[in-house]
């Protein structure tokens, strides 16, 4: 009994002896090395998930991606031209009223694997020669977005006049575009169509053939979490 007992204690003994071997090799606190940015990591393991994109999601998608390319090349185009006919009047800026082939918007399309023109009913350029969307072509806020095929999406957007700068090329001859004026035009485009028009009136339509893959592509660019920075506190 009592060398049962003493087996017992003995036993007890060894097992608190262990435990406060294991407890001294244990790490203390400032010997943890904390896993760093651990939201960050979080966010892009997320943004790496395989994702089932669905049809109504690539022709959301074809809106975003039209829309995005527009309106860059639309914003340029007025800096542009404002800069070019303060520098050179009409005979200047004619030369750049194509925001298609700007740098930006060409490197922008290739990114979106987009194919983007003009086109009017009226042209400037006979290339450009097209018909405006059946509907909403009193407004730039409508969109048509189609699926041509399984691999490629249309987007159109029609281009409203709405830029008094504009009449200074697109306007009434003889009012708000001068006779001098149109005659440099009409140098540079004898087939010239593009005049007579008015504030408020649609002039043409943007469209965009855009790739299957290009489209997915945005989709997941424009669907993922972001990480945001915190700010630094302002130091002076």
């Amino acid at each position: 009994m009592l060398l049962s007992a003493a087996k017992s204690v003995g036993g007890a003994r060894c097992y608190l002896v262990l435990a406060v071997a294991l407890a001294a090799t244990a790490c203390r606190p400032d010997q943890v090395e904390h896993l760093k940015d651990s939201k960050r990591i979080g966010v892009e393991t997320a943004n790496w998930e395989v994702k089932r994109i669905m049809p109504r999601d690539l022709l959301r998608a074809t809106r975003w991606a039209g829309d995005s390319l527009t309106a860059t090349a639309d914003t340029l185009l007025r800096q542009t031209l404002a800069r070019e006919l303060a520098a050179g009047g009409v005979a200047r800026a004619a030369a750049f009223c194509r925001p298609e082939a700007y740098p930006l918007v060409d490197s922008l399309a290739r990114v979106l694997k987009a194919t983007a023109r003009r086109v009017s009913p009226q042209p400037r350029d006979p290339a450009h020669q097209g018909a405006l969307p059946v509907q909403g072509t009193g407004t730039d806020t409508t969109r048509t977005i189609t699926r041509e095929s399984q691999e490629v999406f249309v987007y159109q957007r029609p281009i409203v006049l709405n830029n008094a700068l504009c009449l200074r090329c697109h306007g009434e001859v003889g009012k708000d575009l001068t006779a001098a004026d149109y005659a440099i035009i009409k140098k540079q485009y004898p087939k010239d169509q593009a005049t007579g028009y008015r504030l408020g009136q649609p002039i043409g339509a943007w469209q965009l053939s855009l790739r299957r893959d290009g489209v997915a592509e945005f989709w997941t660019m424009k669907t993922r979490k972001k990480w945001k920075e915190h700010k630094l506190p302002k130091l002076f």
